[in-house]
């Protein structure tokens, strides 16, 4: 299949470059505006407890959480004439605006919660109607409009809209950033792997495929479903890195094959039967790990599988299809103007290798595979070691502490927390819908307010029949009560006195809804609830998507390389090479070790999706580079039937170029570390790290150690599982010597 492949793309190669051309500009021309379409939110599960009191109390009745917070300054204090004149005017100021509802402030409900401890500061809470996106774009002109210093007042936008609107901006320009980073760096680092400026520039050149093509597949996902933006991270960080390893690694055979005595025809068909095959079953397993993200409700993980599986898919094909094409046309031109004298690593260890010399990898590999049960030990204990403070993990959720410390909306956020004794702003809702006419349950409801208000970690409880605190009735209703009325039925208001996203705050809520309600179908809300909801969803789907990535690759491993141990070995030393990647989350990012360097603060928690969404990601790349070096291994065994030398010829002839994949990859990534957002730090630090963790300790020792062990079992299998592979397994292994009888005729003015 991919010699005819191959044979096609050499003999229409004009054709398949005008095609790619011509798609490299319809997705520059649709999906270069992909930005604008995809969505902020998507962080819920639309089926979780807390997302359906929402809904339920905003169609019920017409409320919902405040995600809109005026912080205003009175250096006189709040309660001076002219600050409560001016904040009064400011809260019916806010609540004519469009699009904006349950206006609320300090100075009209006369709450003290709503003063801070010093009686400095006040706020006004608001709530912006709409969606996601609604809210996004309405939030950012109110900012503008309210954002307001002299006069009476002083006045900040904050709240949980302005934040994630915050988030949003802030990876945007991240992602330029990490760009202009990465490019030339990249660029330069090609050139020395490679040697000439022409090789250098073609993994960029695919990898201006890959990113493009995939903002094209997403923008026309945006038209039938919600993609995130967080998304276009992945993105650009995985279509450059794949396309750079993916292109090395075809680029490197090919100039092994034309070293090798191959004229240019045939050496671009020998290199995407052997190389191309690797490429594209090394897409595979990177698809299957993001493919795995599916299982999840959320529109944000599942925005990653979209993302992901695209930009691989993508990729593999710019490497495969649209990169040979352009070899065909190169042929040997591809080493033209040369840095240097010296014959690049790329095309020079290769020929070496296979000249029968050995070098540094031949050597690191027979070494290890002289002592494997101690060298393997050790490296097995120091990866457990590195990964034992995962042991110690806190699970919490993306909030205000993610942006950077100087940024207005995060500033809002701290001096609540700082200066004011709740947390009016994340409040819990109870909702109860459906249970009657609230007015003659008045005493039920008291007896149930005063019973939620006694639970640890709650401040207040506000509710049709008044305030409560500590269990006892603190204020009676009052004519602001009234918005806990409802035709048929009631809602509370339970603001917390802890984090709201913290282990404090699931206690409580777990607490909250442990109390006997004296209604049906009584529904707890708000963020802390949200945060008790999102890891249930997330962590019941775990196994099944492990499940699904296990028995997947396992599958593919085995019908590409017709073997049970290896496919076995590849899973288990790939996720043990994870370990460090996961003790380094907790270490750094909840811990706060290198929080300085890094500059970021840690709150003692990580966001629940990250370990999920790294897992799939790095587990994914370790494939990748395991996939590369099983191949070659494979094919030399093929081709001596000696397991030995077949693993140490295999790493002889892959070190170099996946050690230079691996090292160019890691820069893309650290690129992302420079972001401003705490989260986006971590998933270009763990992923730089899951991959120089595979490329050396991994590739390096643990596969020569634990294949030695093996022996010949490597490649064993059962009668039954025999015939399966020869039915359906995929083998395109063939001699130099049968290619070269398979020669491509070359229309006339072609080129080698």
């Amino acid at each position: 299949m991919l010699a005819t492949l191959a044979r096609f793309l050499v003999r229409r190669r004009l054709v398949v470059l005008a095609a790619a051309v011509v798609f490299l500009v319809v997705s520059g021309t649709i999906g270069g505006g992909v930005a604008g379409n995809l969505t902020g939110g998507g962080f819920a599960d639309p089926q979780a407890e807390a997302t359906r009191a929402g809904e339920l109390l905003e169609a019920e009745f017409g409320q919902g959480g405040s995600n809109l917070v005026l912080l205003v300054t009175a250096d006189a204090g709040v309660d001076t004439a002219e600050a409560a004149a001016a904040g009064v005017a400011l809260t019916e100021e806010l609540a004519a605006e469009a699009g904006v509802a349950d206006v609320a402030s300090y100075w009209t409900l006369q709450a003290p919660p709503l003063a801070s401890t010093d009686g400095t500061q006040a706020l006004v809470l608001g709530r912006i109607l709409g969606d996601d996106d609604e809210v996004g774009d309405r939030v950012e002109a109110l900012t503008a409009d309210y954002t307001r210093t002299g006069g009476e007042l002083t006045v900040a936008v904050g709240g949980s809209a302005e934040t994630f609107r915050q988030v949003g901006d802030t990876i945007e320009g991240d992602l330029v950033r990490a760009e202009a980073i990465a490019f030339p760096i990249t660029l330069v680092l090609l050139l020395f792997v490679f040697g000439s400026v022409v090789a250098a520039l073609l993994p960029l050149a695919v990898g201006a495929v890959a990113v493009l093509g995939t903002f094209l597949v997403l923008q026309l996902l945006t038209g039938v479903t919600d993609v995130s933006i967080y998304a276009l991270n992945l993105t650009t960080a995985l279509g450059l890195g794949l396309a750079i390893d993916y292109s090395l690694f075809i680029i490197s055979r090919f100039r092994e094959e034309l070293a090798g005595g191959l004229d240019v025809r045939d050496a671009v068909v020998r290199t995407v039967q052997t190389a191309g095959k690797t490429v594209a079953f090394s897409g595979a397993t990177v698809a299957i790990s993001l493919a795995a993200l599916l299982v999840f409700p959320q529109v944000f993980m599942r925005s990653f599988a979209y993302a992901g599986v695209a930009v691989v898919g993508v990729a593999v094909l710019g490497a495969v299809v649209v990169l040979p094409a352009v070899l065909a046309v190169l042929g040997r031109r591809i080493d033209s103007l040369r840095i240097g004298r010296r014959r690049s690593a790329a095309a020079s260890a290769p020929a070496s290798a296979s000249a029968g010399t050995t070098g540094s990898w031949h050597r690191l590999a027979t070494g290890v595979m002289r002592r494997p049960i101690p060298i393997a030990t050790v490296v097995i204990a120091f990866l457990l070691f590195l990964g034992s403070p995962f042991l110690g993990v806190e699970f919490g959720q993306t909030d205000d502490r993610v942006l950077p410390a100087d940024n207005a909306a995060r500033a809002v956020a701290q001096d609540l927390r700082d200066n004011f004794a709740g947390n009016e702003a994340s409040a819990l809702s109870v909702v109860a819908a459906g249970s009657g006419d609230p007015a003659g349950r008045t005493a039920e409801i008291d007896a149930y307010a005063a019973e939620l208000s006694a639970v640890d970690g709650v401040e207040r409880v506000d509710s049709l029949t008044g305030s409560y605190v500590g269990g006892a009735l603190v204020a009676p209703a009052n004519p602001v009560s009234a918005r806990f009325l409802g035709a048929d039925g009631t809602w509370l208001s339970v603001v917390p006195g802890v984090e709201p996203i913290s282990p404090a705050a699931e206690v409580m809520v777990a607490d909250l809804r442990a109390v006997a309600a004296p209604f049906a179908n009584v529904l707890v809300g708000g963020p802390s609830a949200e945060l008790v909801d999102g890891q249930e969803s997330l962590f019941s789907r775990v196994p099944l998507a492990l499940g699904l990535i296990a028995v997947t690759t396992f599958v593919l491993l085995f019908l590409m390389f017709g073997s049970l141990l290896v496919p076995l070995k590849a899973l288990v030393l790939n996720a043990l090479s994870l370990t460090a990647v996961f003790g380094a989350m907790v270490w750094i990012f909840q811990d706060g070790n290198l929080s300085g360097v890094l500059d970021f603060t840690a709150t003692g928690t990580l966001d629940t999706t990250m370990p999920i969404l790294m897992f799939c990601m790095a587990f994914g790349l370790s494939m990748d580079y395991e996939v590369f070096l099983l191949s070659r291994i494979a094919e030399e065994h093929d081709r001596t039937g000696d397991n030995t030398a077949a693993v140490a010829m295999g790493l002889e002839k892959t070190g170099r170029i996946v050690t230079a994949a691996a090292a160019l990859l890691s820069i893309v990534f650290l690129a992302f570390a420079t972001s401003g957002i705490t989260f986006i730090k971590l998933f270009g630090v763990g992923l730089a790290l899951a991959v120089i963790m595979d490329a050396t300790l991994v590739r390096a020792t643990l596969v020569p150690a634990f294949m030695k062990l093996a022996g010949e079992a490597n490649w064993w299998l059962p009668r039954p599982l025999r015939a399966v592979y020869e039915r359906f397994g995929i083998s395109e292994r063939e001699d130099v010597d049968e290619v070269a009888e398979q020669r491509v005729p070359v229309p006339a003015g072609g080129s080698e």
